[in-house]
C-alpha cells in the first residue's frame, strides 16, 4: 500500500463455461481493488495464461475438459508459479475438496458463494490466508488420507501447536508473528519444522491436518 491507495489484485479467470467468467468479470471488475488480467476455458490454458499474466490469484473450476483443474493446479505447482489458487467450484463437486488442496489450492469455495464474500475470499487468499468454508471443512473431516497420522502431533512441541493452530484459523506469517510475539522469521522457522515434523508438503496441508486432528486456537 502506498499513499492510502490499495494494492490492487491481478486475477485471472480459469472456468469452460463462458457465461460464468462473464459472470465473473462483470461483477469483479467494480471492485476498486481487483483487475481481471486474462481468462482461459480449460486448466492448460489456464497454466499457459498464469505462466503469461503472471496473476496474483487465480479463481478455477475443477471439472473442465482436458486438462481439469486439480491437474492444472499440479503443473501450476511443478512451475513454481506464484499467483494463489482460489477454487470456485459447484457443491456437488465436494469429492474433489482434497485433491484439490493437496494440488496447492489455497482455498476452495462454492459457485453459490454471495459475490461480497467471493471477493473477500479473493483479498483472504492474496493476504496468504489458507480458506476453507464451513462446508469444505465439514467435506474434508469426511475424507481420508490429508497427510501425517494423528500420532505424529505428539511430536511437536507447545509452540508449533499454538502456530499450527493459526494457521488452521487462516493467520499469515505476519499475522502469527504479530499474534505470539515473535520474529516473522522464528514463524517460518515453526511452520517448517511442522511441516517437516508431520510429513506435509504446505502450510494448507497443514491446515487441513489441524482441522482433521482438532488442533485449533
Amino acid at each position: 500500500m502506498a499513499d492510502g491507495i490499495a494494492e490492487v489484485i491481478r486475477v485471472l479467470l480459469v472456468d469452460d463455461h463462458q457465461v460464468v467468467r462473464r459472470g465473473l468479470r462483470t461483477f469483479l471488475e467494480v471492485q476498486d481493488d481487483i483487475e481481471v488480467v486474462g481468462e482461459a476455458a480449460d486448466g492448460a490454458e489456464g497454466v499457459a495464461r498464469a505462466e503469461e499474466l503472471r496473476p496474483d490469484v487465480v479463481l478455477m473450476d475443477i471439472t473442465m475438459p482436458g486438462t481439469d483443474g486439480v491437474e492444472a493446479l499440479r503443473t501450476l505447482r511443478g512451475l513454481h508459479n506464484p499467483a494463489r489458487v482460489l477454487v470456485v467450484t459447484s457443491f456437488t463437486e465436494r469429492r474433489t475438496v482434497v485433491p484439490a488442496l493437496r494440488a496447492g489450492a489455497a482455498g476452495y469455495v462454492y459457485k453459490d458463494i454471495d459475490p461480497d464474500a467471493l471477493a473477500g475470499a479473493i483479498r483472504s487468499v492474496h493476504a496468504g490466508h489458507v480458506l476453507l468454508q464451513p462446508e469444505v471443512a465439514q467435506a474434508l473431516l469426511t475424507q481420508e488420507g490429508t497427510g501425517g497420522g494423528p500420532g505424529r502431533g505428539t511430536a511437536l512441541t507447545e509452540r508449533e501447536r499454538e502456530v499450527l493452530a493459526l494457521i488452521a484459523d487462516g493467520r499469515s506469517n505476519r499475522e502469527i508473528a504479530r499474534h505470539l510475539v515473535l520474529s516473522e522469521k522464528t514463524v517460518k522457522t515453526h511452520v517448517s519444522n511442522i511441516l517437516m515434523k508431520l510429513d506435509l508438503a504446505d502450510r494448507t496441508q497443514a491446515a487441513l491436518w489441524a482441522v482433521r486432528h482438532g488442533v485449533t486456537g
